[in-house]
């Protein structure tokens, strides 16, 4: 698709991925910086919505992640991937100390129209 182009998605669907970009965005704000800046891509490819959230804050230091889960710390990173997996997409993490976090969200076209239509039905 075009830069700037639409990427339609059923109500249910997109309901969906904008609270999981929505906590991405919070755990930017609560964990990047005051000075962190971020950035939201989002890509319509042909079997799948992608969407990135990227920051330039710190990063997350080596360890901290399997810390935090050992501590049942991973909470928003929990209702995130939940969110994603209902809709039969996934979620990656992928975070380098010094170079900013950055956050994946894929969620498959086909899971979209079946979830929207499900939902249109209730």
């Amino acid at each position: 698709a075009e830069p700037g182009a639409p990427a339609p998605l059923p109500p249910a669907a997109a309901r969906e991925l904008a609270a999981a970009v929505g906590a991405a965005l919070d755990n930017v704000r609560r964990h990047a910086g005051a000075d962190a800046r971020a950035w939201i891509l989002v890509e319509d490819e042909p079997a799948d919505i992608l969407v990135t959230v990227r920051d330039d804050g710190p990063g997350i230091p080596e360890g901290r992640l399997a810390e935090a889960e050992g501590e049942g710390r991973l909470g928003v990173a929990q209702s995130i991937r939940g969110r994603l997996r209902d809709l039969g997409g996934s979620a990656e993490l992928i975070s380098v100390p010094g170079q900013g976090t950055e956050v994946e969200l894929k969620v498959p076209k086909g899971a979209l129209a079946a979830r929207g239509k499900k939902a249109e039905r209730r």
